[in-house]
């Protein structure tokens, strides 16, 4: 699962302004699909569904309570699972649009809303969602994905919520709270595992690619070194579980070989016994016959006597 905040810029997430430029990109993709005949997801949040962009618009517009005109009113944040991870969310992409929704609203939400350390639910969190099924610069068959726009402040209007700060969990100072990205994205990865009952290995593991990408040398090898071994184990129970396999077949195929040579051996002595019979019966009738002609010539010799 790739999780990540896109950068404010000064084009398409531009957030110190109007959320209009982000929410109109948001719905780039409908159009394409309307025309080809396929269905669009519209915009969802904790609650609701096929949300018009103009209500999005004005919500994350107005809720900017207390913000300066250069400070971020709003967040960009990318949710993209993997291929095998779409797999395990559904068969189609109307599957797998519904089970994103539901990842987002009882898993991704709940824990951006815990992680501010503020006792914060995902009734606090005011977003937008809009899923997208394409990515222009991606050959991944599978490309589903998922873009909020989530607001500073939350549903009341009162707390700044920044998911960009540096802070982690402070108790003091001008910032209270914090929050914990390496934090929020385990727990994300942990609830779709739970959610979707997926076995994730290591390798595709979020801590996997954290520490290779941000790990000492030391750290990266004893990783590595451990993902080998995994692997070598669950090859060597594989192959164990191979041979298993194939030893049941050869003894299932050596008990048909000893079954089928049992019948050959007992069919051909009932056959023996049909040609032994057959040659009594053979010797019966010839010996009978020669019996005859004996006596047919004795009966000849004594009428030539008299």
């Amino acid at each position: 699962m790739h999780i990540d905040f896109a950068p404010p810029s000064g084009g398409t997430y531009n957030n110190s302004g109007s959320s209009r430029q982000l929410a109109n990109y948001c719905e780039h993709e409908d159009l394409e699909r309307m025309e080809k005949g396929t269905y669009a997801e519209g915009f969802f949040n904790l609650t609701d569904e096929n949300i018009y962009k103009s209500k999005v618009i004005k919500d994350i517009d107005s809720n900017i309570g207390q913000l300066l005109k250069t400070d971020a009113k709003f967040y960009a944040i990318h949710v993209s699972p993997s291929e095998n991870e779409l797999q395990a969310m559904g068969n189609t992409q109307q599957e797998q649009a519904e089970a994103m929704k539901r990842y987002i609203r009882e898993v991704f939400i709940p824990e951006y809303a815990k992680n501010f350390n503020k006792e914060l639910s995902a009734t606090d969190i005011k977003f937008y969602g809009k899923i997208h099924f394409a990515r222009s610069r991606s050959d991944n068959v599978l490309n589903m994905h998922c873009h909020l726009i989530v607001s500073r402040k939350d549903q009341a209007n009162k707390k700044k919520l920044s998911p960009l700060t540096n802070h982690k969990n402070t108790k003091s100072g001008i910032i209270k709270g914090g929050f914990n990205r390496v934090n929020l994205f385990q727990k994300a990865e942990q609830g779709f595992d739970k959610l979707f009952g997926y076995d994730r290995q290591q390798f595709e593991s979020f801590d996997y690619h954290n520490t290779m990408r941000n790990g000492s040398i030391f750290e990266q090898v004893e990783l590595q070194t451990q993902t080998f071994a995994g692997e070598k184990k669950k090859d060597i129970l594989l192959f164990s579980e191979k041979e298993n396999n194939i030893s049941c077949n050869l003894d299932s195929k050596q008990d048909n070989k000893d079954a089928y040579n049992q019948k050959n051996n007992n069919g051909s002595n009932s056959l023996l016994s049909v040609f032994s019979l057959g040659d009594v019966n053979n010797y019966d009738v010839t010996h009978a016959e020669e019996l005859q002609a004996q006596k047919r010539k004795k009966k000849k010799q004594k009428e030539i006597r008299r």
